[in-house]
């Protein structure tokens, strides 16, 4: 049972394991928003864009549905905003860590 856990876990972070898959969580924080609105920000292709969606729906990472020709995203659970706030915690102390071994050069 612990190993299906690991494994649910895993395909999680897999799918948030890419930095445009960050960039397009980090742009859904503030709410929902159109694949046309998410093209332009974060300056990459439809199609990348699209296939990018595709692997954190299927994750259950966001939620996607059609309002008339245009595709909405939103994050799915607030809790990933968190996660995503706890690496950059984390990321934010490791460096500050560093620069304080660098000081003592």
């Amino acid at each position: 049972m612990k190993q299906d856990l690991a494994e649910i876990k895993g395909e999680i972070f897999t799918a948030m394991g890419h930095s445009n898959r960050i960039r397009i969580l980090e742009f859904l924080k503030d709410g929902e928003k159109c694949a046309c609105e998410i093209v332009p920000a974060l300056e990459i292709e439809q199609s990348n864009l699209s296939r990018h969606m595709k692997i954190l729906v299927q994750a259950g990472i966001l939620n996607s549905w059609k309002e008339g020709q245009k595709v909405m995203y939103e994050i799915a659970d607030k809790k990933f905003i968190k996660i995503l706030d706890d690496i950059s915690t984390i990321l934010k102390n490791r460096i500050q860590n560093r620069m304080k071994v660098l000081e003592e050069l």
